[in-house]
């Protein structure tokens, strides 16, 4: 069963490639990021039409994400608990229900999560908002895992773990992306027992996963792995292959990001 995640960067503009990438490798749930549209406006009927189940949690012309699921998705949750009322719309979560024919497993919970950018290390509002989302989300995933089931949760995570996560980390030092802050953080959902699913596979493989649109960033390969897949210990043990596609980000008109994928052998 492959497993990805992919911020879109806009679900109507990549709409194309999205359709073309899902026809081609057929991955069964897929978690979106950015999609950028309210929820009317999502193309759910053109990715309907390819077997999909829909649900989104979609925002205006920023943010927004969505699961694709050939599996039937019950217990949808909108929005990280703790923060009801906020705006951006950046977690969505659901059980994927699977065939007893191909699974003795029963289900998957799956979420996707578009972690706030942050800005600058010295913005007075996004910053602390990246680290208060950070806070509540670790708090949800320790609830999670206690279910003692197969969890993925797949995102923009807008952190890069480690320096070989980065092509430059000198000149990337210091940003929100490397920030010690973040880093901390995304070490405190690993010590909850979430596993790195790519990291997991290619311990020391240096691929990005994300690539900035000026100066010709992604021709040089000079990109960061911010888009993570998370495994609960249960579906770690299921794990056969993880691999970032990077063809889509060569395109006309690509996503700054490209998909992650995960293969669990359920």
């Amino acid at each position: 069963m492959k497993i990805a995640t992919w911020n879109v960067n806009s679900a109507k503009v990549r709409l194309p490639h999205l359709l073309e990438w899902l026809k081609r490798d057929a991955p069964k749930i897929v978690l979106l990021q950015e999609i950028k549209c309210v929820d009317e406006a999502f193309p759910a009927i053109e990715i309907g039409d390819l077997g999909y189940n829909v649900v989104t949690h979609g925002q205006k012309t920023y943010n927004g994400v969505a699961i694709l699921s050939r599996y039937p998705l019950d217990d949808v949750r909108r929005g990280v608990p703790g923060n009801e009322d906020d705006p951006q719309a950046r977690y969505i979560e659901a059980v994927a229900s699977l065939p007893p024919n191909i699974s003795k497993t029963g289900a998957v919970r799956v979420a996707s999560v578009y972690v706030p950018n942050g800005s600058t290390a010295d913005d007075p509002d996004k910053f602390p908002y990246k680290l208060r989302f950070l806070e509540r989300f670790t708090v949800h995933m320790k609830t999670l895992l206690s279910y003692d089931e197969m969890l993925a949760v797949g995102g923009d995570y807008n952190i890069a773990p480690a320096d070989k996560d980065v092509f430059s980390p000198k000149a990337w030092e210091g940003s929100v992306l490397t920030h010690d802050e973040v880093r901390r953080a995304f070490r405190r959902l690993q010590n909850l027992g979430l596993l790195d699913a790519f990291r997991l596979v290619h311990p020391e493989l240096e691929i990005f996963s994300w690539w900035d649109y000026r100066a010709g960033a992604f021709d040089r390969n000079e990109g960061l792995r911010i888009d993570h897949v998370l495994l609960s210990p249960q579906a770690a043990d299921k794990l056969t292959a993880a691999f970032i596609e990077t063809s889509l980000r060569a395109k006309e008109r690509a996503s700054d990001h490209t998909p992650v994928i995960v293969e669990l052998a359920v």
